[in-house]
Protein backbone atom coordinates (compact mmCIF):
# COMPACT_ATOMS: atom_id res chain seq x y z
CA UNK A 1 0.00 0.00 0.00
CA UNK A 2 2.59 2.16 0.74
CA UNK A 3 4.55 1.55 -1.59
CA UNK A 4 1.18 2.09 -4.05
CA UNK A 5 1.51 5.96 -2.69
CA UNK A 6 4.37 6.58 -2.96
CA UNK A 7 4.51 5.34 -6.84
CA UNK A 8 1.41 7.97 -7.67
CA UNK A 9 3.12 10.73 -5.82
CA UNK A 10 6.63 10.29 -8.32
CA UNK A 11 4.58 9.47 -10.96
CA UNK A 12 2.34 12.64 -10.12
CA UNK A 13 5.29 15.03 -9.54
CA UNK A 14 6.99 13.44 -13.16
CA UNK A 15 3.76 14.84 -14.99
CA UNK A 16 4.27 18.38 -12.61
CA UNK A 17 7.92 18.60 -13.93
CA UNK A 18 7.51 17.85 -17.37
CA UNK A 19 4.56 20.83 -17.14
CA UNK A 20 7.03 23.02 -15.52
CA UNK A 21 10.08 22.25 -17.76
CA UNK A 22 7.62 23.37 -20.72
CA UNK A 23 6.11 26.32 -19.24
CA UNK A 24 9.66 27.82 -19.00
CA UNK A 25 11.16 30.36 -21.68
CA UNK A 26 14.33 29.72 -22.78
CA UNK A 27 17.73 31.69 -22.13
CA UNK A 28 17.10 33.22 -25.84
CA UNK A 29 13.75 34.82 -24.88
CA UNK A 30 14.79 37.78 -22.60
CA UNK A 31 15.87 38.98 -25.94
CA UNK A 32 12.93 39.98 -26.69
CA UNK A 33 11.81 41.00 -23.20
CA UNK A 34 14.42 44.13 -23.73
CA UNK A 35 12.56 45.50 -26.48
CA UNK A 36 9.16 45.91 -24.46
CA UNK A 37 7.20 42.48 -24.70
CA UNK A 38 5.16 44.23 -21.54
CA UNK A 39 6.33 41.87 -19.25
CA UNK A 40 5.01 43.79 -16.65
CA UNK A 41 1.92 42.86 -16.98
CA UNK A 42 2.38 39.29 -16.47
CA UNK A 43 1.08 37.38 -13.26
CA UNK A 44 3.97 36.95 -11.82
CA UNK A 45 4.93 40.68 -11.51
CA UNK A 46 7.25 42.89 -13.17
CA UNK A 47 10.30 40.54 -12.03
CA UNK A 48 9.08 37.84 -14.34
CA UNK A 49 7.93 34.29 -13.74
CA UNK A 50 11.72 32.75 -13.68
CA UNK A 51 12.59 32.59 -10.37
CA UNK A 52 9.31 31.37 -9.27
CA UNK A 53 9.33 28.68 -11.94
CA UNK A 54 13.15 27.99 -11.01
CA UNK A 55 12.34 27.73 -7.80
CA UNK A 56 9.30 25.53 -8.10
CA UNK A 57 11.04 22.87 -10.72
CA UNK A 58 13.97 22.54 -8.34
CA UNK A 59 11.28 21.72 -4.96
CA UNK A 60 9.26 19.34 -7.60
CA UNK A 61 12.47 18.03 -8.92
CA UNK A 62 13.80 17.37 -5.35
CA UNK A 63 10.84 15.63 -4.02
CA UNK A 64 10.95 13.28 -7.22
CA UNK A 65 14.40 12.08 -6.14
CA UNK A 66 13.29 11.45 -2.71
CA UNK A 67 10.66 9.39 -3.99
CA UNK A 68 12.70 7.57 -6.18
CA UNK A 69 15.16 6.72 -3.49
CA UNK A 70 12.16 5.73 -1.79
CA UNK A 71 11.03 3.59 -3.94
CA UNK A 72 14.34 1.55 -4.91
CA UNK A 73 14.49 1.34 -0.80
CA UNK A 74 10.95 -0.71 -0.51
CA UNK A 75 11.95 -2.90 -3.25
CA UNK A 76 14.53 -3.66 -1.93
CA UNK A 77 13.17 -4.46 1.45
CA UNK A 78 13.26 -7.96 2.21
CA UNK A 79 16.37 -8.36 0.05
CA UNK A 80 19.06 -10.11 2.16
CA UNK A 81 21.13 -10.88 -0.73
CA UNK A 82 22.79 -9.15 -3.79
CA UNK A 83 23.08 -10.59 -7.30
CA UNK A 84 26.81 -10.28 -6.68
CA UNK A 85 26.59 -12.09 -3.76
CA UNK A 86 24.84 -15.19 -5.40
CA UNK A 87 27.12 -15.58 -7.77
CA UNK A 88 29.67 -15.55 -5.08
CA UNK A 89 28.64 -17.98 -2.93
CA UNK A 90 27.42 -20.15 -6.40
CA UNK A 91 31.02 -19.87 -7.02
CA UNK A 92 32.35 -20.85 -3.93
CA UNK A 93 30.14 -23.91 -4.38
CA UNK A 94 30.94 -25.10 -7.79
CA UNK A 95 34.52 -24.75 -7.75
CA UNK A 96 37.16 -27.83 -6.16
CA UNK A 97 39.89 -27.48 -4.49
CA UNK A 98 42.56 -29.01 -6.76
CA UNK A 99 43.24 -31.82 -3.77
CA UNK A 100 40.13 -32.74 -4.42
CA UNK A 101 40.56 -33.88 -7.77
CA UNK A 102 41.78 -37.88 -8.26
CA UNK A 103 45.03 -38.31 -9.93
CA UNK A 104 43.64 -40.24 -12.64
CA UNK A 105 41.74 -37.07 -14.10
CA UNK A 106 44.78 -35.02 -13.52
CA UNK A 107 46.21 -34.01 -17.19
CA UNK A 108 49.63 -35.48 -17.94
CA UNK A 109 52.32 -33.57 -18.50
CA UNK A 110 53.66 -32.16 -21.93
CA UNK A 111 57.24 -34.34 -21.79
CA UNK A 112 54.68 -37.87 -21.60
CA UNK A 113 52.20 -36.53 -24.69
CA UNK A 114 53.20 -38.79 -27.59
CA UNK A 115 54.04 -36.73 -30.57
CA UNK A 116 51.64 -36.80 -33.64
CA UNK A 117 53.99 -37.67 -36.48
CA UNK A 118 54.51 -35.47 -39.35
CA UNK A 119 53.58 -36.39 -43.06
Amino acid sequence: MLQQLILFIHLLLALIMIGLVLIQQGKGADAGAAFGSGASGTVFGSAGSGSFLTRTTTVVAALFAVTSISLTLLANKGRSATLTDKLLQQEATVSTPVDAVPADQVAAPAAEIPAVPSE
